[in-house]
């Protein structure tokens, strides 16, 4: 995938994040329930049976009148750690790639001493002077700009403001360097696999760390909204979410 690519998938999924954000946890998600799965398929019986009782107890307790109320949106706070460090990491290639490519304002012509304009030609310095004023300052605030200080930009923005300098938007700057390019390139890709991983759209694979019975690996598959499904590299064994498979 290009830089343009990861830079989208950020932008286009930041309200997803936000979404996602306030949802409960699903069961099932990318390795978490396969490999809670595959510890328990060796659990001792009293052991599960003891975690059915305690966990009908919880409901029980949901469902007593003494504990209704309002009750919080849940929130999934692992989402939210990771949209703040998409949005750090974004932000500091930002600052980063405007201090080096961005041109300083047009400074403004000296400052002239109230007269009266007697000649034409006194009439148009004062005019060039007036246009020369009003350039530097429209020049200084251009909207294009990269700002340093006061509300940082969100992510989304920031994103799109990168993007403008890879694709080589008009504006105060200065064409991207092969290495300012590359340094894009890599937070693009990296923020953008954060946001797929995070939203579970992206094909994955994995290797769990513990073995089959027979001593092969076992690989995990899934992303993509799809169920994960474990297979033995060894005995060829699959699982999936309740479903063992010789």
């Amino acid at each position: 995938m290009t830089t343009t690519t990861h830079l989208h998938t950020v932008v286009l999924h930041w309200a997803d994040l936000h979404e996602a954000a306030g949802q409960p946890s699903t069961i099932g998600g990318f390795g978490l329930g396969l490999r809670g799965y595959l510890a328990r398929l060796n659990a001792d019986a009293d052991q599960l049976e003891y975690e059915g009782h305690q966990a009908a107890h919880l409901r029980t307790l949901e469902r007593d009148p003494t504990q209704l109320g309002i009750r919080p949106t849940p929130v999934r706070l692992h989402i939210l750690d990771t949209m703040a460090a998409i949005h750090a990491d974004l932000l500091q290639c930002a600052d980063a790639i405007a201090e080096t490519v961005q041109r300083r304002p047009t400074a403004p012509p000296a400052p002239r001493r109230a007269a009266y304009a007697r000649t034409r030609a006194d009439r148009v310095a004062w005019e060039d002077h007036a246009s020369r004023v009003q350039a530097a300052q429209d020049d200084a605030a251009d909207r294009r700009r990269w700002r340093w200080t006061g509300t940082r930009p969100d992510a989304p923005y920031t994103a799109l403001w990168l993007l403008g300098r890879v694709q080589g938007a008009p504006g105060p700057f200065r064409a991207l360097t092969v290495s300012e390019t590359d340094r894009i390139a890599a937070v693009a890709r990296s923020t953008a696999g954060r946001v797929e991983r995070a939203l579970d759209i992206a094909a994955q694979r994995r290797t769990l760390e513990r073995p089959c019975t027979c001593g092969g690996r076992i690989d995990v598959h899934g992303g993509e909204g799809r169920q994960p499904v474990a297979h033995c590299t060894g005995c060829g064994r699959i699982w999936a979410e309740g479903v063992i498979a010789a």
